[in-house]
């Protein structure tokens, strides 16, 4: 096979589709609400990657900490020959495993994104010429079917991205990953865990406004792929953490009552003085927790690791 496959799932128009239908339910319901994959522009991509690089957000350093330390162990007990890897993004955390599975025969990136996908499989191809990849342009929510590449298979999901979903659709999506997993494959899973409120907060709140700018975007992008008469600076950025469900809400207020039209909807929606739109949830786990939610979905825990502050696990499942 070539050493570079790129098979779109997603029709062209996909992403504008699903952006407009986003859109006209999450600010027409009742608390309003929008998804975060909608962060994700160019623009937004690069405030990630410094909100990654800020003191106070850990996930990233820890997680990469237990690739760095766990990596062999991860590669010896998944015996993996194909690594397949749900919102890859730059695949940059990926090469601790890439280094350790040295029986790899194919890399299976998964994005919405031809660019992130297309110029992470460059750079990894020049630094393994031997690697297959065969990316997939997929949105890895809606199902997903795998190309035929030899097992056993280990199927990432890293970043702590689960979070994302609420738990009705993480109960779905779960379930969709043990529909790909075969006799042998294996699930890791990387979940930011429960810990003090102050230092969840802080994470996505920080001191330089970072991730202020990064949840403003999310009015750019629709300012310019819909025509919202939209100004972010009439909203503020909030973070709070909700302490029954375990989860960090970020929220756009806006500052006064104002209206957003949106001509590519012919859609008004206004806002009242201190109205909050809910931009993303992000979860936090205990062990048990996560052992539960697998067991549910089909599949079992067999190994936990944390890095040395336990802020960040990554899991390896097992199929029931």
């Amino acid at each position: 096979m070539s050493p570079f496959l790129l098979t779109r799932t997603l029709p062209e128009d996909a992403t504008d589709a699903a952006l407009r239908a986003d859109v006209l339910h999450g600010l027409t319901r009742t608390p309003k609400a929008l998804p975060p994959k909608w962060f994700y522009d160019a623009r937004g991509s690069e405030l990630f990657e410094e909100i990654t690089r800020l003191p106070e957000y850990y996930p990233t350093r820890a997680e990469r900490e237990i690739l760095a330390a766990r990596a062999s162990e991860i590669a010896a007990v998944s015996g993996a020959r194909t690594l397949v890897e749900l919102g890859s993004g730059s695949s940059e955390k990926t090469r601790h495993l890439l280094d350790e599975l040295h029986t790899l025969h194919s890399y299976v990136p998964v994005d919405v994104s031809e660019s992130a996908l297309t110029g992470a499989a460059q750079s990894l191809l020049a630094e393994r010429p031997g690697l297959n990849v065969h990316a997939l342009i997929a949105d890895f929510t809606r199902g997903l079917v795998l190309p035929g590449t030899p097992g056993p298979r280990l199927v990432a999901f890293l970043g702590g991205t689960i979070g994302n979903l609420l738990p009705a659709e993480r109960a779905v999506f779960l379930r969709s990953v043990r529909s790909l997993l075969a006799p042998g494959d294996t699930l890791l899973l990387g979940t930011d865990l429960v810990k003090d409120e102050e230092v969840l907060v802080r994470a996505y709140d920080d001191a330089s406004g970072v991730t202020a700018a990064f949840n403003k975007n999310v009015l750019s992008v629709i300012a310019r792929e819909l025509g919202a008469d939209v100004d972010p600076a009439d909203f503020d950025h909030v973070a709070v953490w909700d302490r029954e469900q375990e989860w960090i809400e970020m929220r756009l207020r806006a500052r006064s009552s104002l209206t957003v039209k949106i001509p590519e909807l012919d859609l008004a929606v206004s806002f009242a003085a201190g109205e909050e739109m809910r931009t993303e949830v992000s979860a936090k786990f205990r062990q048990e927790g996560v052992r539960t939610e697998l067991a549910a979905g089909g599949m079992e825990l067999t190994h936990w690791w944390t890095d040395t502050e336990g802020r960040f696990a990554l899991s390896l499942a097992t199929a029931r």
